[in-house]
């Protein structure tokens, strides 16, 4: 049968120009001279043109309010991140010295080395300086003294059983020629007060200020007896010392005025007594001991030498 016989009971849409249902309010709902439905067909028809006015009902939404993709749900699991593939070493990929180069690690790596060996050579030093005469030290005392003097100097006298509990001042004094050739007598420099007053409220005081005078002096006491006899070969070379040492500081006070050459000097010390403190019943003497020194001829090259370290300084 024809779906457009007139005995037919479907529905008769008017066809559009390309044989397509027509667009618009034609398909919206019944036409005029449409007959009701009863039954099944009735049914359907509800249905379909529910749907119709179901679609009329939306509002239609601009083309440019379109919906965009919507932003992934954090809660629900992504792909695992791609794994960085291992680079060569040396990259500077990895941390600390890893960090560097190959070169700059060759470099760190023996740079620490040679630290560590100095480290080493060093504590060996001070061990083998502050122990009990021993084989090493009988064969290696020269190399073991020329590494400790004068910089790493260990002085143990604050632990021992009785320690140093004396002052001691070194002090000079100088027969000077003037610019009128005439020969005068200075006063006594007490060097060691001068020293003190340099280092006193100076939180980084020199290793001269602190220690060439007074080491200085215990070489020369050391090797020489109470008469000021030199003991053993080294006696001269502690004197030769100390008289350059003492020159050097009459030049930088000036003795004798501008223009004066030191002809000779005399050193003295000056020790005195710590006293006790008020709780103790020790008894001292408070008198000082003076300890002097016969007048030394001072050579030429020591005037020169002492002129010239302190026009460098």
């Amino acid at each position: 049968m024809d779906a457009y016989d007139e005995g037919s009971k479907a529905r008769h849409l008017p066809d559009g120009p390309d044989g397509s249902l027509p667009e618009g309010p034609a398909s919206a709902g019944p036409t005029p001279d449409s007959t009701p439905l009863t039954g099944q067909e009735s049914t359907g028809q509800e249905s379909t043109d529910q749907e119709s006015t179901d679609q009329e009902s939306v509002p239609q939404r601009p083309a440019s309010q379109a919906p965009t993709a919507q932003a992934p749900d954090p809660q629900v699991p992504t792909a695992d991140p791609p794994v960085p593939t291992s680079t060569p070493t040396g990259t500077g990929t990895g941390t600390g010295i890893a960090s560097l180069p190959l070169r700059s690690q060759v470099v760190a790596a023996l740079a620490l080395a040679v630290v560590a060996v100095v480290a080493c050579v060093h504590l060996g030093m001070v061990f083998l300086h502050v122990a009990p005469s021993n084989t090493v030290t009988k064969q290696h005392g020269r190399a073991i003294d020329d590494w400790i003097y004068p910089e790493f100097e260990q002085n143990w006298k604050l632990f021992a059983p009785n320690p140093l509990q004396q002052n001691i001042d070194v002090q000079v004094r100088a027969q000077v020629r003037g610019a009128d050739g005439a020969i005068t007598e200075t006063g006594w420099y007490d060097l060691s007060a001068l020293d003190g007053a340099a280092i006193d409220g100076n939180l980084l005081p020199s290793h001269t200020q602190q220690n060439e005078l007074r080491r200085a002096w215990d070489f020369y006491i050391g090797t020489h007896d109470n008469e000021n006899r030199p003991v053993g070969l080294r006696g001269d070379l502690s004197q030769r010392y100390l008289r350059r040492i003492v020159v050097l500081r009459l030049d930088r006070e000036g003795a004798g005025g501008k223009g004066a050459v030191v002809e000779s000097v005399q050193v003295r010390s000056r020790t005195t007594n710590v006293p006790p403190p008020k709780w103790s019943e020790e008894k001292v003497s408070d008198t000082p001991v003076l300890r002097e020194l016969p007048w030394w001829t001072v050579p030429e090259e020591d005037v020169t030498d002492a002129r010239t370290e302190a026009s460098a300084g």
